[in-house]
């Protein structure tokens, strides 16, 4: 817990007062922390916060393109499908199951990098995965990167504010950031590298991938359907990298205790199963915050998981070579003794009327 105290970069508003408990930054504290980030001529270590918002910024055009231009409905379809279901989903089997919480293994490097570039690049691999490990040790908790009793805003701009690694990393915590993050394939900086720039990844390698990934998707969409497909869809990437900014506000049940009795299970945290990122993206996230290791997270039947056929698939096909699945543990565990417990309760109650 100590090391995840200190890796990422601590706000200029803190994380907890003297007391421990949550500071709850003020909109304009925000905005300015914000601001204060992404500004690359106060320091070049601002460069990956100030990359991330650039990529947004650069789908913007292609948004409003599809807006102006090719809008119609097989282009609002196809935007949909990719911006709700592909992106969605490919987030949460790159990300969040692979980079995160390696819930599953590659059988070579050839798979990793065809699952990391199945769709157009948006979110950088380190701010997601260093800060996604403490949220987890932390789930709404002072020092979760994305906690929900803060509020809106504190979540949405969270990639900037409060997800970054920390600048000031001694050598040894580097090396643990460093074995966070190798089996993504991500290639590292030295540590002089990363003092130099803060950051795990080197800008020049994350800028190449960049103009690879977008030019190859491009021209793969311009092929199949003209600038109308490839502006619509790139478009939709676009809409879908400002909507994910709000999903763990949204999936924490925006600090409220929202949690339902034979749903909703982990109750050391506010995560709670909501239907539509369920289906669109296989994000069952209470389920996810009782097993974060596992490559399935929709264990009930009608909890259906996009991610998880995906990874089911390519272990089929041998590209997958090992997954962890924690659906037997979660009927054991939970399911089961509660549906034993309100059996039990209702022949109690019956027992009592007939008294």
């Amino acid at each position: 817990m100590a090391f995840l105290d200190h890796i990422l970069e601590i706000p200029a508003y803190g994380w907890k007062d003297e007391q421990g408990d949550l500071i709850k930054p003020t909109a304009g504290q925000i905005l300015k922390e914000f601001f204060s980030r992404l500004n690359i001529f106060k320091t070049r270590k601002n460069w990956l916060p100030f990359f991330s918002w650039l990529k947004v910024l650069c789908l913007l055009p292609f948004f409003v393109v599809f807006l102006l231009y090719f809008l119609s409905w097989w282009t609002i379809l196809a935007a949909f499908v990719y911006s709700m279901i592909i992106m969605g989903t490919h987030g949460t089997i790159w990300h969040h199951r692979y980079c995160t919480h390696g819930a599953y293994t590659f059988r070579n490097k050839f798979w990793r990098f065809v699952t990391q570039n199945l769709t157009i690049s948006v979110i950088p691999e380190e701010i997601y995965v260093i800060s996604h490990h403490v949220h987890h040790a932390k789930s709404d908790q002072p020092g979760d990167p994305y906690n929900a009793q803060a509020g809106f805003l504190y979540c949405f701009l969270a990639d900037v504010n409060h997800q970054p690694i920390a600048k000031d990393l001694s050598e040894g915590d580097y090396c643990r950031v460093r074995s966070l993050m190798k089996h993504t394939g991500v290639q590292a900086n030295t540590y002089k590298q990363y003092q130099h720039w803060g950051s795990y990844v080197n800008p020049w390698r994350a800028l190449l991938s960049w103009l690879l990934n977008w030019s190859f998707w491009y021209l793969t969409f311009y092929l199949v359907g003209g600038h109308a497909l490839a502006c619509s869809l790139f478009g939709a990437a676009g809409f879908w990298a400002v909507g994910v900014r709000t999903f763990n506000y949204e999936g924490h049940a925006k600090g409220m205790d929202k949690q339902r009795e034979g749903v909703d299970y982990s109750q050391k945290d506010k995560s709670i199963n909501q239907v539509w990122p369920g289906l669109v993206a296989g994000e069952w996230h209470n389920n996810h915050h009782l097993f974060p290791k596992s490559a399935r997270s929709g264990f009930k039947p009608l909890q259906i998981d996009l991610a998880w056929y995906y990874i089911k698939l390519m272990s089929i096909l041998g590209a997958v070579s090992h997954y962890k699945d924690f659906k037997k543990q979660f009927y054991e565990q939970y399911h089961l003794p509660y549906q034993r417990e309100k059996e039990l309760d209702v022949k109690k109650g019956l027992s009592k009327s007939f008294a």
